[in-house]
């Protein structure tokens, strides 16, 4: 079979809204090349991406590849992603030298050979994040695991905003709390709320894809009976009292909805936000602030933010 090869030169804040557009023109995953990668210091134990060559990487900024089969596009297509990814900027997103190439490509297991570079990944003092066909042992007795498959879920689990989001539940989440997770893709953060005891977790996401996504995640890790997955926008049309609302999304969505995360927590109730790049923190922290929040944490990872917010 011959595949399609779609591979974009951005910057790492595009990363996550390009890689979902490629998810709705069909691609079932991608591969992020990030110079960032050779520079990070990796603990062997824990079998974390290795051997890593640099010739594969960009001098600067960061190639998004997907693949799609060539029966199932067109220039259509083409052209529908370009336009999707030019009007990013319309967020003040940065697309860098937005390049996007189109190559063909032969059927030579490329779905499966990136695999040898992902293993078991520990990315907080008590979660490690294992591929599903991977076999892995506890290191510690507390150790919670979450599986994942990267080809349905929307990315690893180990990018610095999920890493971040994750960090801040397991200083958040008491047990039987009540949480929401906006915009939940893979599901990963619903799946660690109800692994730190949450009562009850609602997974909200406006793409389809990911609503089954996320349903398949949380099934797989034997959490469906405290998650629940509905395909919702945003915050819109949920009522009751929370006492946790935790949203990874791009620093322009969330500034839309920060006062209805506020209506729906109760007094003491936390917001956890990242998706945030750098440049965009001090719009998001003035937003919450103006909305009755007062920073509780700021947490920082590699270029990308993170705010533990409370209503007081």
């Amino acid at each position: 079979m011959k595949w399609s090869e779609i591979s974009i030169h951005t910057t790492q804040e595009a990363v996550e809204p390009i890689s979902h557009i490629l998810h709705e023109a069909g691609a079932s995953g991608v591969v992020i090349e990030d110079k960032v990668e050779l520079l990070k210091e990796r603990e062997s134990v824990y079998g974390e991406i290795y051997q890593l060559d640099p010739n594969d990487y960009p001098d600067e900024g960061v190639v998004i590849k997907a693949y799609v089969p060539v029966d199932h596009f067109s220039p259509e297509n083409i052209a529908e992603i370009k336009d999707a990814i030019n009007k990013l900027t319309e967020y003040q997103i940065d697309l860098g030298e937005n390049k996007l190439q189109i190559n063909e490509v032969d059927d030579e297991d490329w779905a499966t050979a990136w695999k040898k570079y992902y293993h078991p990944v520990k990315i907080s003092d008590r979660f490690t994040i294992v591929p599903t066909w991977e076999t892995y042992e506890p290191v510690h007795s507390d150790e919670l695991i979450i599986e994942l498959d990267p080809g349905m879920a929307f990315g690893t689990g180990t990018h610095p905003t999920t890493v971040l989001c994750i960090q801040a539940l397991e200083k958040t989440v008491e047990q039987d709390d009540v949480i929401i997770d906006v915009g939940t893709g893979s599901g990963v953060l619903s799946i660690a709320a109800s692994m730190l005891g949450a009562k009850e977790v609602l997974a909200l996401d406006l793409d389809p894809v990911a609503v089954e996504s996320a349903h398949m995640n949380c099934e797989l890790n034997k959490v469906a009976n405290v998650v629940t997955v509905k395909q919702n926008n945003l915050l819109h049309d949920i009522e009751g009292t929370k006492d946790v609302i935790v949203a990874n999304i791009l620093a322009e969505i969330i500034v839309q909805f920060i006062d209805e995360a506020y209506a729906l927590l109760k007094q003491g109730g936390k917001f956890i936000t990242s998706g945030i790049i750098d440049m965009k923190k001090e719009e998001v922290k003035l937003a919450l602030i103006k909305a009755g929040f007062e920073i509780e944490e700021t947490k920082i990872l590699e270029d990308w933010v993170a705010y533990i917010a409370v209503k007081k």
